[in-house]
């Protein structure tokens, strides 16, 4: 059974030294910054932000956004995810989704991770929240593959990331100033509601960066019809956390398959060709045997 002061560690979070520092999380109750005291190795590391909780509970959940990292494909991406903390954290590890859409998982899907809730025997309970979401980020950045993963492009994985805080901020394009008779907008979802409640500050700055760059807030493209980031591959890839997983799963196919031959097209015809065949060989051979 976890003691009250193990609880209390699941409601905390701390600011982690100057601006320069790669790893930030939001300052909380200062009785146990030491949880989340940050090595000096994080430095380099990407920006990581930690909303901790208005109202701490037996069973708590966080909001964090992971800035994707220079030299990958997620690139400046805003990635907007929840770690539900058991009532034992930190002798149990939290179930990790991510809701932004990445092309990496599946959105607002639990991740099967050595960190988190799918294996408790491998985790340590001296692992801080800032080395779950370190972790979290070094997957992502790998190509291994597990439960609530998906494979997907570099080129898709750039398209969604220059989409994610129009995503995060409009639900998918759901929010209420989009027009539902717009072609391309995306229906489902709960406006940005969520995102703006957790995170009010980086909304407001996602709205102007949408303004600054003409993003139509119903569909994430372009208003002024220029060629740039929000135009993505044609691969039909929806934006809503619904149907974003097998959309990508979709279009891969769809990719993969354009590359293959006409053999691997016709493969039943080319079967039933070659039984044909067999079938008139073994039929000669056996009259020539008779005669």
């Amino acid at each position: 059974m976890a003691t009250k002061a193990a609880q209390k560690r699941a409601c905390s979070s701390s600011h982690v030294g100057p601006a320069r520092q790669m790893l930030t999380v939001a300052p909380v109750d200062p009785r146990i910054q030491d949880h989340l005291r940050e090595p000096a190795a994080l430095h380099h590391r990407p920006p990581v932000r930690v909303q901790h909780p208005r109202v701490c509970t037996p069973c708590t959940r966080w909001h964090y956004i992971i800035t994707g990292p220079e030299d990958t494909p997620y690139h400046g991406g805003q990635y907007w995810g929840t770690l539900m903390f058991p009532p034992n954290y930190p002798f149990a590890p939290p179930a990790i989704r991510m809701h932004t859409p990445s092309g990496r998982f599946q959105p607002s899907t639990r991740l099967c991770l050595s960190i988190s809730d799918f294996h408790p025997k491998s985790f340590n309970p001296a692992w801080e929240v800032s080395t779950i979401l370190i972790g979290l980020l070094s997957f992502m950045t790998s190509d291994e593959m597990t439960t609530g993963s998906v494979s997907t492009t570099s080129a898709e994985r750039k398209y969604m990331a220059s989409r994610s805080r129009w995503w995060n901020s409009t639900g998918g394009g759901s929010q209420a100033k989009a027009n539902p008779a717009q072609k391309g907008n995306v229906k489902a979802g709960d406006g940005g509601a969520k995102f703006r409640a957790e995170w009010p500050e980086v909304d407001v700055e996602n709205w102007e960066s949408i303004k600054k760059n003409k993003i139509d807030p119903a569909t994430g493209n372009r208003l002024d019809g220029e060629n740039g980031s929000s135009c993505g591959p044609q691969l039909g890839i929806a934006g809503s956390s619904g149907n974003q997983a097998q959309a990508v799963v979709d279009a891969v196919v769809q990719q993969r398959d354009a590359g293959r031959g006409w053999i691997y097209r016709n493969k039943l015809l080319v079967a039933g060709a070659v039984i044909f065949i067999y079938v008139l060989i073994a039929r000669l051979v056996h009259g020539d045997g008779l005669a």
